[in-house]
């Protein structure tokens, strides 16, 4: 008994000794960051309307994005209605995403401020983390929103190049259940 006691204190020992090891400080170089929950490169893709990985959940499962479907307009043969439409997705999303992650930036900035004043209590901690969390999901939805509507637009024949060109090729992407209804091209 005492050996399996002895064996898991040093198994114990060695994982947190890695752990420790292997990143002794990772938040060592932010606490200069002008809002501690935001790198600069995020800062900056949420005043740009960028995705940010906001629609994976779209574009890995055969949604694809506006701006990726313009990217590659040629090879998928869009029509010239088709390209007009992703590109008022594309402006629409920014007109979106652009205000709201301006609005992010200012509600992580306050919270930023409480806990650097210590003025955050329990109460004003719970309303910060709801006002960003309805506003992160706000911001996702308008980026989501808008590869739902282009996988509208896009043919069956479309959604597969579109896989292939993107790298998608073996996986699932583009299988979703494409709508008999959808719009004229």
């Amino acid at each position: 008994m005492n050996r399996m006691i002895v064996f898991a204190s040093i198994a114990l020992a060695l994982t947190l000794g890695t752990s420790s090891a292997q990143s002794p400080q990772p938040y060592a170089s932010m606490q200069a960051r002008a809002i501690k929950a935001l790198s600069e490169q995020q800062i900056a893709d949420l005043k740009a309307g960028r995705g940010m990985g906001l629609a994976l959940a779209a574009e890995l499962n055969g949604y694809p994005g506006p701006m990726h479907v313009l990217e590659h307009s040629t090879a998928l043969g869009l029509s010239e209605a088709q390209r007009a439409k992703m590109q008022e997705f594309m402006a629409a999303v920014k007109a979106e995403a652009v205000p709201l992650g301006e609005q992010l930036i200012a509600q992580e900035a306050r919270l930023d401020r409480q806990f650097a004043d210590k003025t955050i209590t329990p109460a004003g901690l719970t309303a910060a983390l709801q006002e960003i969390a309805s506003t992160q999901a706000a911001l996702r939805a308008a980026h989501l929103k808008h590869h739902l509507l282009a996988a509208e637009l896009l043919t069956p024949a479309q959604l597969r190049r579109y896989a292939e060109l993107r790298g998608y090729a073996g996986g699932n992407h583009g299988q979703h259940q494409h709508r008999e209804h959808q719009r004229p091209h």
